[in-house]
């Protein structure tokens, strides 16, 4: 069957528009969303140096590469995540949840019950999405007491057991003990220690990111 030049024309078209689609969506990073308290909101510290945005950083070298997306709103508790959440998964997909929230439920007191229920409703909700999750605990002062500080770690381990999860028990391993790593109130980490931070998170998020290869130098 003959064939005009025409058709060729077009048929060159059509090939070179479905090229041009998948090289789009294949340069369309992956997302990591962050969904934190005012540890992963880079309080009172610039946002360049928060741990989130040096992970942003390190995802961007990553072949294939990813992104991270900052959800973090400092004073955010449990329940005010659980409510936000919906809307954030539907305009980001993420491939990655991670869920960074207790720190202000514990230091007001709230039943660890509530604690539970509003991160457990987190999870199912990721999970419906398809999204992995990465949950961090969080540590408390000892004037809280053992009794409410151990119930607080047993929420995230037990969570974590349950679900299936990934977990990185303390967000602040290696910092929250050192003064000098701390600012004055005691509760949130200087700029200098937010590699440190990255690196604790890192350790549980980066099997979840299920990559090729490793980051570029």
């Amino acid at each position: 069957m003959h064939r005009s030049p025409g058709w060729r024309i077009w048929s060159v078209w059509v090939l070179l528009c479905c090229i041009g689609v998948g090289s789009a969506q294949a340069a369309t990073p992956k997302t990591v969303l962050v969904l934190g308290d005012s540890l992963s909101a880079a309080h009172n510290i610039p946002v360049e140096a928060g741990w989130v945005h040096l992970l942003d950083t390190r995802l961007g070298k990553m072949v294939p590469e990813w992104r991270a997306v900052n959800a973090s709103i400092s004073g955010e508790t449990s329940l005010s995540g659980r409510n936000r959440l919906p809307a954030l998964l539907q305009k980001y997909h993420p491939d990655v949840l991670v869920i960074e929230l207790g720190a202000n439920d514990g230091l007001r007191g709230l039943p660890l019950t509530a604690l539970r229920d509003n991160l457990d409703a987190m999870i199912v909700m990721a999970q419906k999405s398809r999204a992995r999750v990465l949950l961090v605990g969080i540590e408390l002062p000892v004037n809280y007491g053992a009794r409410y500080r151990d119930g607080l770690r047993a929420v995230y381990a037990d969570l974590a057991a349950t679900r299936n999860l990934a977990l990185v028990p303390f967000l602040l391993k290696g910092v929250a003990m050192d003064p000098a790593l701390m600012q004055n109130d005691g509760l949130h980490p200087v700029a200098a220690a937010e590699p440190t931070v990255l690196e604790t998170v890192w350790e549980g998020l980066y099997p979840l990111l299920k990559l090729s290869r490793p980051p570029r130098s």
